[in-house]
């Protein structure tokens, strides 16, 4: 393996945890709503398993509602259901093919416990990083000690590593941060 293609395969691997974390902070519920909340709850409807975004297009009404135009008639009821029974804090109304959601504002210690839950899901996103950083210095001490690097290359991949490794810990600190300040609204 070359010097580029070790560098390459890192941060490809850390792009992956960064998107991934980024996914899973999407899903801790905010004070302001997202249609991240719902676009993937699932609805059991004509014997399949089907998610919301598939049935109806979604939108954001400010200040804390989701509207979801469902486009078949017979389909409403099943979506209004399956809304309510995904317990994201989302009350629901109907009104012909439209499914109204408002979003409840967050309680004092509803919203510590989502502040504790980001954190915990960011430290875990740190260690994976970790973890990937790891995993790419022993394969590149490996290819110094086969002679495939030299020691002034395997020097210099080191330094780059943590270049990489520092740029995702610091997308991973940003949404952090962007979840806290939206938690604190």
């Amino acid at each position: 393996m070359t010097e580029e293609t070790h560098l390459k395969e890192l941060e490809s691997g850390l792009r992956t945890l960064t998107d991934r974390f980024k996914q899973d902070i999407q899903m801790i519920r905010g004070n302001r709503p997202s249609v991240d909340l719902i676009e993937s709850i699932k609805v059991s409807l004509y014997d399949q398993s089907l998610a919301i975004n598939q049935l109806g297009s979604l939108s954001v009404v400010p200040p804390r509602g989701i509207n979801i135009t469902v486009w078949d008639k017979n389909a409403v009821g099943a979506v209004a259901k399956a809304v309510e029974n995904a317990k994201v804090g989302l009350s629901v109304s109907t009104d012909g093919n439209t499914i109204r959601a408002s979003l409840s504002p967050l309680g004092e210690e509803r919203r510590e416990e989502l502040i504790k839950l980001t954190g915990k899901t960011a430290e875990g996103a740190r260690i994976q990083v970790r973890h990937t950083r790891d995993e790419a210095i022993k394969k590149i001490k490996a290819a110094g000690e086969s002679r495939e690097l030299t020691e002034d290359q395997v020097f210099k991949l080191k330094e780059k590593i943590q270049k990489a490794v520092d740029k995702a810990n610091s997308d991973i600190e940003v949404l952090v941060d962007q979840k806290l300040n939206e938690l604190g609204e």
